[in-house]
This record gives structure tokens, C-alpha cells and sequence, in this order.
């Protein structure tokens, strides 16, 4: 008790120094009878006024007790005392005889805390901030400082003309709603954003390297051209990476300041930049210390050239690139370290990468936390170490990236810890799910199909297996299809996919060659990857084709071919990918070999090959910009029947020319034709170039606009002859630009192409549009 009573009297010591001036005053000192005078002994102390706080409660909280000499200091000392426990508003202490007598007046409890006029923010973000709650003992400071937490995270958002009041409305049993009345008033938007300093590039470049935007008409999605404080710190975190990508190694971004308006609507975000010499690359030497691992044979790994720019990022990935290269040639514990020497008189830098052997550790547990919903098993196949692994930075990566790429987590975090040995590391992956089904209906429009409506259904962790599930049903003007897609990715826990679909199509090829056409089977796939780059699939096919509707007036080579028939049909692809991206590649490349063979029973008998590849080049460190890209594409297929006139290939076998494989064209425009029906009769034979070089537009960014300028090169021949059929190999070419829109509402592709070398009976198209979305 006397430990207790010593705290608080320190605690009171501090008290009146951290309370409100408002709160000071409150406290009244203590009354006392005439006559009555310090050093008489208290007998008692009796309290009044308590509703729910224990009296025993409130005497504990008094630094005089029972027993004492009464001391009109410590009755004051108590007093404040028990204002600063804030449980009362008010407190009263009064001495009858040897006894003295506290009358309290409680604060009220919080029945329940409401925001009114909030639209910007929701209440599920506002009530976070706050400290009040239900329940809760309600005082005037901590609402005010509610109302001020309220302020700031308004502020943060950009809306710095918000206003909150809090308003209490009392009720029974000393209980009080709380209610905060929000004004939240309009976004203080970024006016203009300005650098000074600058002189190797201009502030358009610059203002698409920063993430904060000057407000426009067209960010209505965005949140960019909102001020936020913590922004600015990014924004010149960016400044400092672009500057030295393009050689400058010793820029600095001395401030970034934000300027209010008078008027409170916008800010002037001002970046000031100490630019300094632009470098090349002087020498570059590896010097290794690996027994088994030489400088020379790390050497081919290099990218950096000498005279080149100097690029900070560059030496920060060689970094990984040569533990990597060190890892493969049998040094599993390995550091790099990266030397920079500046010479400013003929501004150069000499770099220098000390390869040395890191210290030895090996995984002893892998421990998986955060996965509710998602198997263990799901998450430790894509993990490319295991416990008895050597410990492997590069490994580590790769499996955080290979485990973000599944799509089932929104964040991931593999973190090394200290093992039970100084030789051990445990490896920690956290990860937080996120949702994986998924209901989608969509629409949109293209040149191929017409109008089209789209509904899905989608799982991609089925039961937190992993497994992938989809049905999806596609209604347009030209081609209506149904798909139900089951996927398991890694079968029996093994490097093996393996699928099946359940398909019926049906398409309306009228336009082009006289017919319409059903389709109903099913495909069973299997999968493996040789390595990270290198992966293999094969599929069985077995469909019911129908071609039906034919024209009275269509060639006589269709017509013969009216009816149904059955696939039975093998395939393989072999595919070897180096792409930064499959969804927005920039460099490297990507080869595939497919290989189908039909007449395992069916109607049909053919082997079919296609070889097609594309090698993406990108110009960033030319042009500075990483939208400019080179894309070089080429392929070309040929089939060949056999087993006798009744079993060669259908038209629906068939390769054809024209639409998104040569632009210029129509869809099966170029190529074998009966000139008396003028139907495409499609080829086995064909090949295909193009080049399309990549650009951004003199808009911003953020609007999502790619242009295009393209050449597209083809050929399709090799058909039966007749009377009247042409069938002429000579290369068509196609010749054009384009824009695509990756938009709020879906990819939006428009093409304008000219089909420049053309035979007379070829069918083109000058403009192709394509629009889809999902929501």
C-alpha cells in the first residue's frame, strides 16, 4: 500500500504539469469544520456520488488514508489525484469531524460513437483513427482529441478544409452518444508541380518519373494528384534512382516542399535538385576470392560495359546476377560487394564487384503462417529451398516471387531468422490471403466477333488446394462458346499439371467462307517444367465438329465437306520463355514448338507443326523511356495428311491469313480462294513476320495510351488445285499504327493498316477495333 501510495503521489507530481489549463481549474480544495487544523487523525473516509466505480477503487486512488494526520496538501494532492484518473468530471472533498467525505461525479460511459456528413471516407475508416469506443469512459479531452486525429487523417487525404465538431447527446444511466458532424469539404489537389535545379532534363520528363500529379480532368480514377506528405519522400526517392540510371552518381534531392494556397484548393509541390556530373563507366573488374570460382569465369555474366552511362540500378542487379552466376558454378555461400571510384576531372567510374565467401548457414525449418484458408503444401512447392538447403538469397527471392505469382496472397514476406545453431537460419513465411473466386460479367465489341457478352465463374484455389476451376460463357454476334476448365498445377504434389475442359462452340464463318460451324469435346493436359524457362505440355483432343449452313452459292470444296466429323488428336508444345512479364513484356524472349498429330481413331488424319517465337528489345537507356519497346515476331506452321483421300484434313483443320496475324487484312483474307464463290478455303502452309516498335504519347502516363507502328509480313499457300482456285504463296504485307488503352473499363485496341503488297482477289481492312471488360 505504501509502494502504491508513493507512485501515485509521484504521478501526481506530473500530473498538473500534462493536464489541459481547462482541467487545471476544476480541482476545489478541500473544505474543513472552524476550529478544525492539520495533525488530528483521519478515522475515516466515507465516499458519495459513486454509481459504478467501487468505493475501495476511489480510496486507493487518495494519497491520504485512514489513519493518517490530516494535511490539507495531501487532501489537495488526492483531489488531483482523482481528476487525473479521468473517471470524473467533478470531485468534492469535505471533512465532518475525524472523518473525511468525497462527493464524486462520474463521467458518463459511451453508449455508442456515429459519424455524420463523411462520404469521402467511410466509417470503417474513420473509426480506426479514434480512441472513444462503446462502452468507454467519455471525457471532454480525449473527444477533442478525437476530432483533431479526425482532422489530420483528412488532412493526409488531400481535404485540409475538413471540419468535425463533436456533439454529445445524453442519455439514461450517465450514458452519452457521441457523435462527430463531419465537413469534409473538397480535395486540396496538387496545382502544379515544379523542380528546380534541372538541367539535363526537363520538367515534362520529370513529372513522369514522380508519382505525384497535377490535377486533371481525366485522374478521376486516380488518387495521384492528391497531396499526400508521405508521397513526397517516394517522389524523391524516385528522382535519386532515375538521375543515377542515367549516370549521374552523385545527384542529390536536397528538398521537396509543398506550398498551401491561399485559398486552400490545390498545392505547389517543388522538388529542388542538385544534379552534378554525368559519368561513363571506366574500368569494370571482378575480383573473386572463391577457391573454386575465378573472376574470369564470372566475367561473361557482365552487362556493364565500360563506356557506357553509368547505371545505378544496373550495379545493384549485377549483384544478384553474379552470386547467382557463382551459385551455379558450385559456390553455394557467396557476397558480393560493389566498389564505386569516382573520377570527377574526366567523369569516370571505375567499378569494381569483390566476389568472397559469405558465411556458411543452411535451412533448418521452413514455418508457414498466415495461411487460414490456403495448404501448407500449397505454398512449400513453390518454395525452391528445403530444410537441409544451403541458404541462397537468390533461391529465397525466387520463391517469394514464385508464391506471389500463384495470385492467392496479397502480400508475401519470407524472412531469415537465426537458427538453433549459429549455422542454421529458420525461415519465416508470412503471408496474408486475399480473395481468389471470382464472378464475372462482361461485354464489349471486336472486329472478329461483333458484340459480344462474357459470364464466368472462377475459383483459383479451390478448398486451398491450389486447383483452378472455371466455367465461362461467351454470347456474341459471330461466335458463342461454353468452357468448364478444371486445373490442378501440381498433381499429386509433383512437377505435373494436369487439366481437363469441357467445351461447345459454335461460330458463324459466313462472312468469310460460306458456313457455320459447331464444335463439342472435351481436352485432357498435362504439364511439367524442365526449369524455370524451359516447359513442356501435351493434350488429347476428342471433338464432334459439324460444319453446317453451308451457302447454296458457296465453292463446291466447302459444300463437299458439309456434316460432321470426329477429332481425335494429340498435341505437344514446348515452350522456352525469358520475358521479364508475361502481361507487359519488355525484354527477353519467347520461342514455342507445337507438334499435333490426329488419327488416333476420329475421321481425320494429319500431323500439323508450328514453330513461332517473339524477341521483345527494349530502348529505355536510349530514349530514357521504358515504354519504347521493339517487339519482332515470326512463325510459321505446315501440315501434311495421310492415310488416304477420305482422311485429309477438313477447311476446320486448316491454317488462315489475315485479321490479327496479318493487319491490313481481313479475318481470312489473304490466302488460297475459289474466286467463283469468293471463299477463303484457308492453307497448309504458312509463315508470318512482324515488326511493331512500341511507343508512349505525348500524354501522361498514367492515362494508360500505347502507340503503335507496325509491319506485318505473311504467306499462306498449299491446297488441292482446282479450276477455281488460286492459290498464289507469294508474301503479302500489311503496314500501319495503332493505339491500345488499357482503360478503367477493359484493353482497347484500334488499328489503322494499309495492305500494301496485295494480290486482286485478297479481302482487307483498313480499321480493326477490339473492347472487352470484366467486372
Amino acid at each position: 500500500m505504501h509502494a502504491t501510495r508513493a507512485l501515485l503521489l509521484a504521478a501526481t507530481c506530473l500530473v498538473p504539469a500534462l493536464m489541459p489549463a481547462d482541467v487545471q481549474a476544476q480541482p476545489r480544495r478541500a473544505a474543513g469544520a472552524p476550529g478544525q487544523v492539520s495533525g488530528s487523525t483521519i478515522t475515516g473516509i466515507d465516499i458519495q456520488g459513486n454509481q459504478r466505480i467501487e468505493a475501495d477503487t476511489i480510496r486507493s486512488y487518495m494519497l491520504i488514508q485512514p489513519g493518517d494526520a490530516y494535511n490539507g496538501d495531501g487532501v489537495d494532492r488526492s483531489l488531483r489525484t482523482l481528476f487525473a484518473t479521468g473517471l470524473f468530471r467533478d470531485v468534492q472533498i469535505t471533512r465532518q469531524g475525524e472523518r473525511l467525505v468525497v462527493r464524486v461525479q462520474e463521467n458518463p460511459i459511451v453508449n455508442q460513437v456515429a459519424f455524420e456528413g463523411n462520404s469521402a471516407l467511410s466509417d470503417d475508416t474513420l473509426r480506426p483513427v479514434i480512441t472513444l469506443r462503446e462502452r468507454a469512459v467519455f471525457t471532454p479531452a480525449t473527444a477533442q482529441a478525437d476530432r483533431q486525429r479526425l482532422l489530420e487523417l483528412y488532412a493526409r487525404r488531400g481535404r485540409f478544409a475538413a471540419r468535425v465538431e463533436p456533439k454529445i447527446i445524453e442519455r439514461d444511466q450517465n450514458r452519452v452518444d457521441v457523435v462527430f458532424e463531419i465537413t469534409e469539404g473538397d480535395s486540396a489537389l496538387i496545382s502544379r508541380v515544379n523542380f528546380i535545379g534541372n538541367e539535363a532534363f526537363s520538367d515534362s520528363r520529370l513529372k513522369e518519373i514522380v508519382a505525384s500529379r497535377e490535377s486533371a480532368w481525366y485522374r478521376v480514377f486516380s488518387t495521384s494528384d492528391t497531396y499526400d506528405p508521405e508521397r513526397l519522400n517516394f517522389d524523391r526517392e524516385l528522382l535519386r534512382r532515375y538521375y543515377q540510371r542515367e549516370g549521374y552518381a552523385d545527384v542529390q534531392i536536397t528538398d521537396a516542399t509543398a506550398e498551401l494556397a491561399p485559398d486552400r484548393s490545390g498545392f505547389f509541390v517543388t522538388y529542388t535538385i542538385k544534379e552534378g556530373p554525368r559519368y561513363r563507366v571506366g574500368k569494370v573488374d571482378i575480383n573473386s576470392s572463391l577457391r573454386n570460382v575465378t573472376g574470369a569465369d564470372l566475367t561473361p555474366a557482365l552487362t556493364i560495359r565500360q563506356g557506357d552511362w553509368y547505371d545505378g540500378d544496373a550495379v545493384e542487379n549485377m549483384n544478384q546476377t553474379l552470386i547467382d552466376r557463382a551459385n551455379l558454378a558450385g559456390a553455394p555461400f557467396v557476397e558480393v560487394e560493389p566498389r564505386i571510384t569516382r573520377h570527377p576531372e574526366d567523369r569516370r567510374v571505375d567499378v569494381a564487384f569483390n566476389v568472397a565467401e559469405g558465411p556458411r548457414a543452411y535451412i533448418e525449418r521452413i514455418d508457414i503462417t498466415g495461411n487460414t484458408r490456403t495448404q501448407d503444401r500449397v505454398i512449400r512447392r513453390e518454395m525452391r529451398m528445403v530444410e537441409g538447403d544451403a541458404f541462397n538469397a537468390a533461391q529465397l527471392n525466387r520463391s517469394r516471387q514464385r508464391i506471389r505469382d500463384l495470385g492467392y496472397f496479397s502480400d508475401v514476406q519470407i524472412a531469415p531468422q537465426p537458427g538453433g545453431t549459429p549455422d542454421r537460419v529458420v525461415l519465416n513465411a508470412n503471408v496474408t490471403e486475399r480473395a481468389t473466386g471470382e464472378i464475372s460479367l462482361g461485354g464489349g465489341y471486336s472486329t472478329d466477333a461483333g458484340a459480344l457478352a462474357d459470364l464466368g465463374l472462377r475459383e483459383r484455389n479451390l478448398l486451398g488446394t491450389g486447383i483452378d476451376g472455371r466455367i465461362n460463357t461467351t454470347i456474341a454476334q459471330r461466335r458463342s462458346q461454353v468452357d468448364l476448365s478444371v486445373t490442378d498445377p501440381s498433381f499429386l504434389d509433383r512437377n505435373l499439371s494436369v487439366g481437363a475442359d469441357l467445351f461447345y462452340v459454335v461460330r458463324d464463318l459466313t462472312d468469310y467462307s460460306g458456313y457455320e460451324e459447331r464444335r463439342a469435346g472435351f481436352s485432357l493436359r498435362a504439364g511439367y517444367e524442365f526449369n524455370e524457362r524451359l516447359r513442356q505440355s501435351w493434350a488429347y483432343t476428342l471433338s464432334r465438329r459439324n460444319v453446317f449452313n453451308v451457302d447454296r452459292d458457296a465453292s463446291i470444296y466447302i459444300r463437299e465437306q458439309q456434316g460432321v466429323t470426329l477429332l481425335s488428336q494429340i498435341g505437344q508444345t514446348l515452350t522456352y520463355d525469358t520475358r521479364d512479364s508475361r502481361l507487359d513484356p519488355r525484354s527477353g524472349y519467347v520461342v514455342r514448338l507445337g507438334i499435333d498429330l490426329a488419327g488416333l481413331g476420329g475421321d481425320v488424319n494429319y500431323v500439323r507443326g508450328r514453330l513461332d517465337g517473339t524477341y521483345y528489345v527494349p530502348f529505355e537507356r536510349l530514349l530514357g523511356d521504358p515504354d519504347y519497346v521493339l517487339a519482332i515476331s515470326a512463325g510459321a506452321g505446315h501440315m501434311e495428311s495421310y492415310g488416304g483421300s477420305d482422311k485429309r484434313e477438313r477447311i476446320l483443320d486448316r491454317f488462315f491469313l489475315g485479321g490479327e496475324n496479318l493487319r491490313g487484312f481481313a479475318v481470312a483474307g489473304a490466302g488460297p480462294r475459289d474466286t467463283l464463290s469468293d471463299d477463303s478455303l484457308g492453307g497448309r502452309t504458312i509463315w508470318t513476320q512482324s515488326t511493331e516498335m512500341r511507343f508512349p504519347l505525348p500524354v501522361p502516363s498514367e492515362i494508360g495510351l500505347i502507340g503503335r507502328a507496325f509491319v506485318d509480313v505473311g504467306s499462306l499457300s498449299n491446297i488441292d488445285p482446282g479450276a477455281t482456285i488460286v492459290d498464289d504463296s507469294a508474301p503479302r504485307v500489311g503496314a500501319g499504327i495503332g493505339i491500345s488503352w488499357r482503360s478503367p473499363f477493359g484493353l482497347i485496341n484500334i488499328d489503322l493498316a494499309q495492305a500494301v503488297v496485295k494480290k486482286d482477289y485478297d479481302e482487307t481492312q483498313v480499321f480493326r477495333f477490339g473492347f472487352g471488360t470484366r467486372f
